[in-house]
């Protein structure tokens, strides 16, 4: 709470003269401590850049004494970093605290004239093998200050640089004309690429868990429980793999679900700051979420789907070792009881004084063995 009394207080002098530099925490003015988490900042008018190597301040200057707009880039900034950056642009205290902390759920919010919005980022982590332990999928967060004539881009994490896009952008300069709702609309459309290209490599993964589990079990050949042994158990490992990938699309979804309805608003809703021609492409934007998000949603049942075969086969296959088990342990009954009985001492036994008794009494104990043996063979449970 001190922090946002803190931000509100600096906000209320809403711009600094041009070259002023930044006052930091605790009254010293030092504009290292917020060029350190600055990226990028320049000014654009008419779709094409006009000045490079400026502070906030003087991008801010320039763009109310000439028109056009401004886009501030940073990459994690402190506390101490991103207040200098709040007064200029005048951001709402409760916005600047999100997009310090981060650990955002995606929004959209609207703070009197300035629009802040939050996406989260997905990049999937290669690897040769997938594992009980592989990360899948790493996640960051871009959050956007739109206001009437600036745009100021947070980041967080080591993954969606802006870089390219930026630079993609300044390549179109009919659409940066547009305005900084261009810019947002651009971020979106490529956070979304990116949810695009991980559902992919993430149906990679599942297809291969799938495969592996469904290859291995028994295969059953009609009624009564005979069949032959297939490409073996299921593999104990399966069950770990399909939780990760269960726990990695959770944490996809968790990205994407929340956007659809800051992207639906987006496109559909009219808002000031969104320029008419702009809010048409936020509709492809939220159609291509809206597919991204039903795959997700599929994933998570087709893994449970997977799950429940994988805990199946190893309910079978514990089954099928119970069977031979019982069945060695009927077989071996045999010698020992007769074993047991001839083991009583008794005078009177069967073929006790004949020469040919011991195996007599041996051949019957392996033919009887021989026949249990069969049968249990025959019927599929050996």
């Amino acid at each position: 709470m001190s922090m946002i009394r803190d931000l509100r207080a600096a906000v209320r002098p809403s711009r600094r003269r041009e070259g002023s530099p930044y006052e930091c925490e605790g009254g010293r003015r030092d504009a290292a401590c917020v060029n350190s988490a600055i990226v990028d900042c320049g000014v654009y008018r008419d779709g094409r850049r006009v000045s490079d190597h400026v502070t906030p301040a003087q991008a801010m200057a320039s763009t109310e004494a000439e028109g056009g707009f401004t886009w501030v880039g940073l990459h994690e900034p402190s506390e101490a970093e991103f207040a200098g950056i709040a007064r200029e642009f005048g951001l709402h205290p409760l916005a600047v605290e999100d997009a310090v902390h981060a650990h955002q759920r995606p929004k959209l919010e609207r703070y009197d004239d300035t629009l802040f919005t939050v996406f989260k980022t997905i990049h999937y982590v290669e690897h040769a093998e997938l594992t009980a332990t592989s990360e899948v999928v790493e996640t960051g967060e871009v959050m956007c200050f739109t206001g009437r004539n600036f745009i100021v881009t947070v980041r967080h994490g080591g993954q969606g640089s802006l870089r390219a896009l930026r630079h993609r952008l300044e390549d179109d300069p009919e659409l940066l004309a547009k305005g900084p709702s261009a810019v947002l609309h651009a971020i979106a459309d490529q956070v979304v690429d990116g949810y695009i290209a991980v559902a992919g490599a993430v149906q990679d993964d599942i297809d291969e868990v799938e495969i592996d589990v469904f290859s291995s079990g028994t295969n059953g050949k009609g009624a009564g429980g005979r069949g032959t042994a297939g490409k073996g158990p299921a593999k104990g490992g399966d069950a770990g793999r399909i939780y990760q990938l269960k726990r990695e699309v959770l944490e996809f979804k968790r990205a994407v679900s929340p956007l659809l309805r800051p992207m639906q608003m987006l496109s559909e809703r009219p808002m000031r700051l969104i320029d008419s021609d702009i809010q048409k492409y936020f509709r492809d934007v939220a159609d291509h979420l809206a597919r991204v998000n039903e795959q997700v949603l599929s994933f998570d049942d087709l893994l449970n789907s997977i799950l429940q075969a994988n805990l199946a086969q190893a309910a079978v296959a514990q089954n099928e070792d119970m069977r031979k088990i019982t069945s060695w342990a009927a077989i071996f009954a045999v010698p020992t009881m007769i074993a047991g009985i001839y083991g009583m001492n008794f005078d009177y036994m069967p073929e006790l004084k004949w020469k040919f008794g011991y195996p007599l009494v041996l051949l019957v104990t392996v033919v009887i063995c021989f026949g249990i043996h069969r049968g249990f063979k025959r019927n599929g449970w050996l």
